[in-house]
Protein backbone atom coordinates (compact mmCIF):
# COMPACT_ATOMS: atom_id res chain seq x y z
CA UNK A 1 0.00 0.00 0.00
CA UNK A 2 1.21 3.29 -1.01
CA UNK A 3 1.87 5.62 2.27
CA UNK A 4 1.26 9.30 2.31
CA UNK A 5 4.80 10.66 3.20
CA UNK A 6 4.00 14.12 4.37
CA UNK A 7 0.59 14.33 6.34
CA UNK A 8 -0.71 18.56 5.91
CA UNK A 9 -4.40 17.64 7.48
CA UNK A 10 -4.78 14.14 8.25
CA UNK A 11 -8.55 12.65 8.80
CA UNK A 12 -8.02 12.71 12.88
CA UNK A 13 -10.23 10.72 14.97
CA UNK A 14 -10.88 12.95 17.31
CA UNK A 15 -13.60 14.96 17.10
CA UNK A 16 -12.78 18.04 19.13
CA UNK A 17 -10.01 19.20 21.77
CA UNK A 18 -11.25 19.65 25.58
CA UNK A 19 -11.40 23.03 27.48
CA UNK A 20 -9.22 23.76 30.52
CA UNK A 21 -12.47 23.96 32.69
CA UNK A 22 -13.25 20.50 31.40
CA UNK A 23 -9.63 19.17 32.14
CA UNK A 24 -10.55 20.34 35.59
CA UNK A 25 -13.93 18.51 35.90
CA UNK A 26 -11.70 14.98 35.27
CA UNK A 27 -9.50 15.60 37.35
CA UNK A 28 -12.20 16.80 40.24
CA UNK A 29 -14.10 13.44 39.53
CA UNK A 30 -11.13 11.04 39.26
CA UNK A 31 -9.53 12.53 42.89
CA UNK A 32 -13.21 12.71 44.58
CA UNK A 33 -15.47 9.65 42.93
CA UNK A 34 -16.26 7.08 45.20
CA UNK A 35 -17.11 4.98 43.61
CA UNK A 36 -15.39 5.05 39.80
CA UNK A 37 -17.95 3.79 38.62
CA UNK A 38 -22.11 3.75 38.98
CA UNK A 39 -21.98 6.54 41.53
CA UNK A 40 -23.19 10.54 41.76
CA UNK A 41 -21.42 11.41 38.40
CA UNK A 42 -23.48 9.28 36.24
CA UNK A 43 -26.93 10.25 38.25
CA UNK A 44 -26.36 13.59 37.36
CA UNK A 45 -24.88 12.96 33.85
CA UNK A 46 -28.26 10.97 33.28
CA UNK A 47 -30.55 13.76 34.59
CA UNK A 48 -28.49 16.19 33.18
CA UNK A 49 -29.20 14.30 29.57
CA UNK A 50 -32.66 13.85 29.91
CA UNK A 51 -32.97 17.68 30.30
CA UNK A 52 -30.87 18.54 27.51
CA UNK A 53 -32.84 15.69 25.73
CA UNK A 54 -36.39 16.68 26.68
CA UNK A 55 -37.06 13.31 27.20
CA UNK A 56 -37.17 10.61 30.37
CA UNK A 57 -35.06 7.62 31.14
CA UNK A 58 -31.86 8.06 29.88
CA UNK A 59 -29.00 5.43 30.98
CA UNK A 60 -24.92 5.99 30.60
CA UNK A 61 -23.81 2.89 29.43
CA UNK A 62 -19.91 2.32 27.54
CA UNK A 63 -21.15 2.72 24.24
CA UNK A 64 -23.48 3.92 21.35
CA UNK A 65 -23.01 0.26 20.65
CA UNK A 66 -23.97 -1.09 23.58
CA UNK A 67 -27.01 0.82 23.86
CA UNK A 68 -28.23 -0.72 20.60
CA UNK A 69 -27.18 -4.10 21.93
CA UNK A 70 -29.48 -3.13 24.97
CA UNK A 71 -32.18 -2.03 22.85
CA UNK A 72 -31.88 -5.38 20.68
CA UNK A 73 -32.73 -7.32 23.72
CA UNK A 74 -35.47 -4.73 24.89
CA UNK A 75 -37.12 -5.12 21.28
CA UNK A 76 -37.50 -8.97 22.16
CA UNK A 77 -36.93 -10.19 18.78
CA UNK A 78 -37.02 -13.57 17.49
CA UNK A 79 -35.81 -15.78 14.28
CA UNK A 80 -39.32 -14.78 12.78
CA UNK A 81 -38.88 -11.09 12.86
CA UNK A 82 -37.42 -8.57 10.82
CA UNK A 83 -35.55 -5.48 11.30
CA UNK A 84 -35.32 -2.75 8.82
CA UNK A 85 -32.09 -1.17 8.84
CA UNK A 86 -30.51 1.62 6.17
CA UNK A 87 -27.27 -0.52 4.52
CA UNK A 88 -25.25 3.02 4.50
CA UNK A 89 -24.27 3.08 8.36
CA UNK A 90 -21.89 1.65 10.72
CA UNK A 91 -21.58 -1.35 11.22
CA UNK A 92 -22.69 -1.17 15.00
CA UNK A 93 -26.22 -0.17 13.61
CA UNK A 94 -27.33 -3.71 12.38
CA UNK A 95 -25.15 -6.47 14.20
CA UNK A 96 -26.72 -6.36 17.96
CA UNK A 97 -30.16 -6.99 16.15
CA UNK A 98 -29.22 -10.16 14.39
CA UNK A 99 -27.27 -11.25 17.38
CA UNK A 100 -30.76 -11.51 18.93
CA UNK A 101 -31.92 -13.70 16.19
CA UNK A 102 -33.20 -11.77 14.15
CA UNK A 103 -33.30 -11.10 10.15
CA UNK A 104 -31.77 -8.05 8.85
CA UNK A 105 -33.66 -6.29 5.76
CA UNK A 106 -31.39 -3.53 4.11
CA UNK A 107 -32.88 -0.42 3.31
CA UNK A 108 -31.79 2.00 0.60
CA UNK A 109 -31.11 5.33 1.09
CA UNK A 110 -32.65 8.95 -0.11
CA UNK A 111 -29.51 9.84 -2.36
CA UNK A 112 -29.96 14.06 -1.55
CA UNK A 113 -30.24 13.87 1.86
CA UNK A 114 -28.26 10.45 2.29
CA UNK A 115 -30.36 8.80 5.28
CA UNK A 116 -33.30 6.64 5.15
CA UNK A 117 -36.35 8.38 5.17
CA UNK A 118 -39.86 6.70 5.87
CA UNK A 119 -40.41 5.89 1.98
CA UNK A 120 -37.45 3.85 2.23
CA UNK A 121 -38.39 1.87 4.74
CA UNK A 122 -41.88 1.58 4.05
CA UNK A 123 -40.67 -0.28 0.55
CA UNK A 124 -39.36 -3.30 3.01
CA UNK A 125 -42.34 -3.85 4.84
CA UNK A 126 -43.86 -7.23 5.51
CA UNK A 127 -45.68 -9.02 7.93
CA UNK A 128 -42.86 -9.96 9.39
CA UNK A 129 -41.37 -6.18 10.24
CA UNK A 130 -41.10 -5.52 14.16
CA UNK A 131 -38.16 -2.76 14.31
CA UNK A 132 -37.02 0.34 12.05
CA UNK A 133 -33.41 0.87 12.94
CA UNK A 134 -33.47 4.71 12.11
CA UNK A 135 -30.12 5.98 11.65
CA UNK A 136 -29.35 10.05 11.73
CA UNK A 137 -26.29 9.47 9.20
CA UNK A 138 -23.73 12.38 8.90
CA UNK A 139 -25.38 14.34 11.66
CA UNK A 140 -28.62 14.85 9.57
CA UNK A 141 -32.04 14.42 11.43
CA UNK A 142 -34.31 11.83 9.53
CA UNK A 143 -38.27 13.10 9.29
CA UNK A 144 -39.05 11.08 12.64
CA UNK A 145 -43.11 12.54 12.71
CA UNK A 146 -42.80 10.04 9.05
CA UNK A 147 -41.10 7.63 11.04
CA UNK A 148 -43.22 7.25 13.74
CA UNK A 149 -46.29 7.57 11.82
CA UNK A 150 -45.32 4.70 9.76
CA UNK A 151 -44.40 2.44 12.54
CA UNK A 152 -47.90 3.26 14.35
CA UNK A 153 -49.57 2.23 10.94
CA UNK A 154 -47.77 -1.25 11.10
CA UNK A 155 -47.43 -1.92 15.13
CA UNK A 156 -43.37 -1.37 14.53
CA UNK A 157 -41.05 -0.34 17.33
CA UNK A 158 -38.57 2.57 16.71
CA UNK A 159 -34.60 2.42 17.24
CA UNK A 160 -32.83 6.17 16.21
CA UNK A 161 -29.47 5.63 16.13
CA UNK A 162 -28.35 8.88 17.37
CA UNK A 163 -24.69 8.44 17.45
CA UNK A 164 -23.45 11.07 14.45
CA UNK A 165 -26.73 13.66 15.24
CA UNK A 166 -26.60 14.72 18.87
CA UNK A 167 -28.21 18.17 19.03
CA UNK A 168 -30.24 18.00 15.87
CA UNK A 169 -33.88 18.81 15.96
CA UNK A 170 -36.83 18.44 14.18
CA UNK A 171 -39.10 21.30 14.64
CA UNK A 172 -37.24 21.92 18.25
CA UNK A 173 -37.31 18.91 18.99
CA UNK A 174 -34.06 17.12 19.95
CA UNK A 175 -33.96 13.68 17.92
CA UNK A 176 -33.25 10.77 19.75
CA UNK A 177 -36.42 11.93 21.78
CA UNK A 178 -38.81 10.38 19.29
CA UNK A 179 -38.55 6.72 18.88
CA UNK A 180 -38.79 3.46 21.66
CA UNK A 181 -35.38 3.66 21.89
CA UNK A 182 -32.25 5.56 21.38
CA UNK A 183 -28.58 5.73 21.23
CA UNK A 184 -25.80 8.14 21.47
CA UNK A 185 -22.26 8.02 21.20
CA UNK A 186 -19.47 9.41 22.69
CA UNK A 187 -16.72 8.02 21.04
CA UNK A 188 -13.25 10.09 19.86
CA UNK A 189 -14.57 10.66 16.52
CA UNK A 190 -18.09 12.38 17.68
CA UNK A 191 -18.93 15.45 17.98
CA UNK A 192 -18.21 15.55 22.09
CA UNK A 193 -16.47 12.41 23.31
CA UNK A 194 -16.38 11.22 27.14
CA UNK A 195 -12.72 10.40 26.48
CA UNK A 196 -12.84 8.17 23.85
CA UNK A 197 -15.89 5.63 24.10
CA UNK A 198 -19.49 6.37 26.04
CA UNK A 199 -22.69 6.57 25.09
CA UNK A 200 -26.86 6.82 26.14
CA UNK A 201 -29.65 4.79 25.75
CA UNK A 202 -32.75 6.44 26.02
CA UNK A 203 -35.88 3.90 26.49
CA UNK A 204 -39.05 5.37 26.18
CA UNK A 205 -41.09 2.96 27.93
CA UNK A 206 -41.06 3.19 32.42
CA UNK A 207 -41.62 0.31 32.35
CA UNK A 208 -38.38 -1.54 30.21
CA UNK A 209 -36.54 1.42 32.26
CA UNK A 210 -36.92 0.09 35.55
CA UNK A 211 -35.10 -3.10 34.27
CA UNK A 212 -32.72 -1.28 32.16
CA UNK A 213 -30.15 -0.89 34.61
CA UNK A 214 -30.16 -3.97 35.73
CA UNK A 215 -29.61 -5.25 31.93
CA UNK A 216 -27.04 -2.76 31.97
CA UNK A 217 -25.10 -3.67 35.16
CA UNK A 218 -24.85 -7.69 35.83
CA UNK A 219 -28.50 -8.29 36.42
CA UNK A 220 -27.69 -6.40 40.17
CA UNK A 221 -31.26 -5.12 41.30
CA UNK A 222 -32.01 -3.48 45.09
CA UNK A 223 -33.56 -5.84 47.59
CA UNK A 224 -36.48 -4.26 48.76
CA UNK A 225 -35.43 -2.25 51.77
CA UNK A 226 -38.38 -3.36 53.86
CA UNK A 227 -37.81 -6.74 53.30
CA UNK A 228 -34.39 -6.86 55.07
CA UNK A 229 -33.36 -6.89 58.78
CA UNK A 230 -29.66 -6.25 58.32
CA UNK A 231 -28.23 -4.87 54.78
CA UNK A 232 -25.64 -7.62 54.72
CA UNK A 233 -28.90 -9.93 53.93
CA UNK A 234 -28.85 -12.47 52.29
CA UNK A 235 -26.12 -10.35 49.81
CA UNK A 236 -25.05 -6.96 48.95
CA UNK A 237 -27.77 -7.30 46.27
CA UNK A 238 -29.82 -9.31 44.17
CA UNK A 239 -29.51 -10.79 40.43
CA UNK A 240 -32.05 -10.73 38.48
CA UNK A 241 -33.67 -8.51 35.29
CA UNK A 242 -37.29 -8.90 36.56
CA UNK A 243 -40.03 -9.03 34.21
CA UNK A 244 -37.84 -10.16 30.93
CA UNK A 245 -36.61 -13.56 29.87
CA UNK A 246 -32.68 -11.70 28.94
CA UNK A 247 -29.07 -12.01 30.34
CA UNK A 248 -27.81 -8.86 31.68
CA UNK A 249 -24.10 -7.37 30.39
CA UNK A 250 -21.99 -4.95 31.74
CA UNK A 251 -22.13 -2.29 30.06
CA UNK A 252 -21.21 0.52 32.79
CA UNK A 253 -19.62 4.02 32.24
CA UNK A 254 -17.18 5.16 34.44
CA UNK A 255 -17.49 8.31 36.81
CA UNK A 256 -15.06 10.52 35.44
CA UNK A 257 -16.33 9.73 31.89
CA UNK A 258 -19.59 10.63 33.26
CA UNK A 259 -18.60 14.08 34.40
CA UNK A 260 -16.82 15.22 31.41
CA UNK A 261 -19.60 14.10 29.85
CA UNK A 262 -22.26 16.25 31.66
CA UNK A 263 -19.90 19.55 31.58
CA UNK A 264 -19.69 19.08 27.77
CA UNK A 265 -23.25 19.00 27.62
CA UNK A 266 -23.34 23.41 28.32
CA UNK A 267 -21.21 23.58 24.41
CA UNK A 268 -22.53 20.08 22.67
CA UNK A 269 -25.15 22.65 20.94
CA UNK A 270 -22.60 25.47 20.21
CA UNK A 271 -20.18 22.87 19.12
CA UNK A 272 -22.82 21.86 16.28
CA UNK A 273 -24.05 25.36 15.07
CA UNK A 274 -19.85 25.98 15.08
CA UNK A 275 -19.47 22.66 12.99
CA UNK A 276 -22.91 23.51 10.83
CA UNK A 277 -21.65 27.24 9.95
CA UNK A 278 -18.12 25.46 8.96
CA UNK A 279 -20.07 22.89 6.66
CA UNK A 280 -22.04 25.95 4.99
CA UNK A 281 -18.76 27.89 4.09
CA UNK A 282 -16.85 24.92 3.10
CA UNK A 283 -19.56 23.99 0.47
CA UNK A 284 -20.45 27.47 -0.46
CA UNK A 285 -16.53 27.95 -1.38
CA UNK A 286 -16.98 24.87 -3.68
CA UNK A 287 -20.63 25.89 -5.94
CA UNK A 288 -18.78 26.57 -9.16
CA UNK A 289 -17.23 23.35 -9.29
CA UNK A 290 -19.75 20.51 -10.43
CA UNK A 291 -17.84 17.68 -9.64
CA UNK A 292 -18.57 17.48 -6.04
CA UNK A 293 -22.48 17.39 -5.05
CA UNK A 294 -22.77 17.98 -0.89
CA UNK A 295 -26.03 17.77 1.41
CA UNK A 296 -26.36 21.26 2.26
CA UNK A 297 -28.88 22.38 4.91
CA UNK A 298 -28.80 25.51 7.23
CA UNK A 299 -31.20 24.45 9.86
CA UNK A 300 -30.61 22.97 13.15
CA UNK A 301 -31.61 19.73 11.33
CA UNK A 302 -27.98 19.27 10.73
CA UNK A 303 -25.38 18.68 13.15
CA UNK A 304 -22.58 18.16 10.17
CA UNK A 305 -20.88 15.57 12.27
CA UNK A 306 -18.76 14.65 8.85
CA UNK A 307 -18.91 16.39 5.60
CA UNK A 308 -18.92 13.65 2.82
CA UNK A 309 -19.59 14.80 -1.18
CA UNK A 310 -20.63 13.04 -3.92
CA UNK A 311 -18.22 12.95 -6.68
CA UNK A 312 -19.88 13.01 -9.97
CA UNK A 313 -17.84 11.48 -12.86
CA UNK A 314 -20.03 12.76 -15.31
CA UNK A 315 -18.93 16.13 -14.73
CA UNK A 316 -14.91 15.27 -14.55
CA UNK A 317 -12.35 13.99 -17.06
CA UNK A 318 -10.42 12.28 -13.62
CA UNK A 319 -11.89 9.74 -11.28
CA UNK A 320 -12.91 9.79 -7.93
CA UNK A 321 -9.91 7.78 -6.81
CA UNK A 322 -7.71 10.28 -9.51
CA UNK A 323 -9.10 12.92 -6.82
CA UNK A 324 -8.12 11.13 -3.55
CA UNK A 325 -4.95 10.54 -4.57
CA UNK A 326 -4.04 14.19 -5.85
CA UNK A 327 -5.27 15.36 -2.57
CA UNK A 328 -3.75 12.58 -0.80
CA UNK A 329 -0.26 12.43 -2.24
CA UNK A 330 0.26 15.66 -4.09
CA UNK A 331 -1.33 18.01 -1.03
CA UNK A 332 -0.93 15.87 2.02
CA UNK A 333 -4.80 15.91 2.93
CA UNK A 334 -6.53 12.45 4.00
CA UNK A 335 -9.88 11.96 2.52
CA UNK A 336 -11.68 8.84 3.13
CA UNK A 337 -14.58 6.75 1.69
CA UNK A 338 -17.00 5.53 4.35
CA UNK A 339 -19.40 3.59 5.11
CA UNK A 340 -19.58 0.91 2.74
CA UNK A 341 -22.79 -0.95 2.25
CA UNK A 342 -23.05 -3.20 5.37
CA UNK A 343 -24.67 -6.17 2.47
CA UNK A 344 -21.31 -6.48 0.91
CA UNK A 345 -19.05 -6.74 3.84
CA UNK A 346 -18.05 -10.75 4.61
CA UNK A 347 -19.51 -10.71 7.80
CA UNK A 348 -22.87 -10.28 6.72
CA UNK A 349 -22.47 -12.19 3.64
CA UNK A 350 -21.78 -15.05 6.45
CA UNK A 351 -24.88 -15.00 8.07
CA UNK A 352 -26.86 -14.29 4.93
CA UNK A 353 -27.43 -10.85 4.98
CA UNK A 354 -25.56 -10.43 1.45
CA UNK A 355 -28.71 -9.55 -0.82
CA UNK A 356 -29.89 -5.77 -0.93
CA UNK A 357 -31.74 -3.42 -3.42
CA UNK A 358 -29.99 -0.54 -2.50
CA UNK A 359 -29.33 1.22 -5.83
CA UNK A 360 -28.89 4.93 -4.13
CA UNK A 361 -26.85 3.44 -1.34
CA UNK A 362 -24.28 1.63 -4.31
CA UNK A 363 -24.10 4.72 -5.97
CA UNK A 364 -23.34 7.23 -3.51
CA UNK A 365 -21.11 5.36 -1.69
CA UNK A 366 -18.97 3.98 -4.88
CA UNK A 367 -18.54 7.39 -5.67
CA UNK A 368 -18.16 9.72 -2.29
CA UNK A 369 -15.25 11.69 -0.77
CA UNK A 370 -15.41 12.11 2.77
CA UNK A 371 -13.42 15.15 3.86
CA UNK A 372 -11.58 16.22 6.89
CA UNK A 373 -13.96 17.96 9.60
CA UNK A 374 -13.27 17.68 12.91
CA UNK A 375 -13.96 20.41 15.04
CA UNK A 376 -10.96 21.64 15.96
CA UNK A 377 -9.66 21.82 12.34
CA UNK A 378 -7.83 25.70 12.12
CA UNK A 379 -9.97 28.20 9.71
CA UNK A 380 -6.16 28.02 7.29
CA UNK A 381 -6.61 24.50 7.06
CA UNK A 382 -9.82 24.41 6.12
CA UNK A 383 -8.80 26.86 3.67
CA UNK A 384 -6.08 24.86 2.87
CA UNK A 385 -8.24 21.85 1.98
CA UNK A 386 -10.04 24.21 0.03
CA UNK A 387 -7.97 25.68 -1.96
CA UNK A 388 -6.53 22.21 -2.84
CA UNK A 389 -9.80 20.92 -4.10
CA UNK A 390 -10.12 23.80 -6.41
CA UNK A 391 -6.66 23.23 -7.12
CA UNK A 392 -7.35 19.50 -8.39
CA UNK A 393 -10.02 20.38 -10.08
CA UNK A 394 -8.35 22.66 -12.15
CA UNK A 395 -5.75 20.42 -12.97
CA UNK A 396 -7.62 17.24 -13.21
CA UNK A 397 -10.39 18.83 -14.96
Amino acid sequence: MKELSKIQVNFSGRGLKYTKEEEAVVLEAMRSADPLTQGAYQQKFEASFAEYLGAENCFAVATATAALEMSAQLCELGADDEVIIPAHTYTSSAYPFAKQGAKIVWADIDFDTRVASAAQFEACITSKTKVLVVVHLYGYAVDMKEIMALAKKHDLLVVEDVAQAIGAELEKQKVGSFGHFAAFSFHSHKNISTLGEGGILRVASKELAKITPALRHNGHFPYPANQREHYWQPAMSDVDVPFAEMWPNNFCLGEVQCALGEKLLERVDTIAAQRRSAALNFIDALTEYPQFSFHREDSLRHAYHLLPAFFDETQSAASRDDYLAFLAYEKGIKCVVQYCPLNRYPLYEKFGFGEANCPNTDRFYDNMISFPFHHWLSDSDRSYIIESIKEACEKLG
